[in-house]
């Protein structure tokens, strides 16, 4: 399987179960997520939905959704709204076969022509794919937090990445909802 057999689109609300299934293991058996409950399909489905509407997006292959990524608020204060963070998370399957690359190819575009300036990417350590998807799509480390979360059993670091998205302007225009449009 390569990325030229997925398709991406954007996720609808009735994808909130198969994007629980795909992100539940990233939950349940790893510490790239600092949940310890994986969320059910309802909570997904909040989460899409909070506004301002950011995008999600799903990758699928043969009608089924084998990964998923989105935009969220960076900050709840309301100076942050030009800032988002973006995340990718993938079927086992899927993994080091282009589709996270796939997905971030149409979110990236995405966030900058809603009017965001910087995106953010917060990577539990160690995660050398996910440093290797994030470097490739132009984000820059910008520091470790270490110690930060605690799960399995082990203290975690996560390291911030930072992606301009245009030049900071003096003046910035009010970012823009999404209408769902790819």
């Amino acid at each position: 399987m390569t990325s030229e057999d997925v398709s991406i689109r954007t996720a609808a609300a009735a994808d909130a179960a198969a994007i629980a299934r795909v992100y539940a293991p990233h939950v349940e058996a790893s510490y790239a997520s600092f949940e310890e409950v994986a969320p059910a399909a309802d909570e997904i489905a909040r989460r899409m939905a909070d506004p301002p509407a950011l995008p999600w997006l799903v990758a699928e292959r043969g009608g089924e959704p084998v990964g998923f990524a989105y935009a969220a608020h960076h900050r709840v204060r309301r100076a942050y709204r030009w800032s988002c963070d973006l995340s990718v998370y993938l079927d086992a399957a899927v993994t080091g076969r282009g589709v996270g690359t796939a997905l971030y190819a149409r979110l990236i575009p995405l966030v900058r022509e809603l009017g965001h300036v910087s995106a953010y990417a917060a990577i539990a350590l160690p995660n050398a794919a996910s440093v290797r998807l994030h470097e490739a799509h132009g984000f820059v480390p910008l520091g470790t937090f270490r110690d930060v979360g605690f799960k399995r059993g082990e203290w975690r670091d996560v390291a911030w990445f930072h992606l301009p998205l245009v030049d900071p302007p003096p003046e910035p225009a009010e970012p823009r909802a999404w209408d769902g449009a790819l």
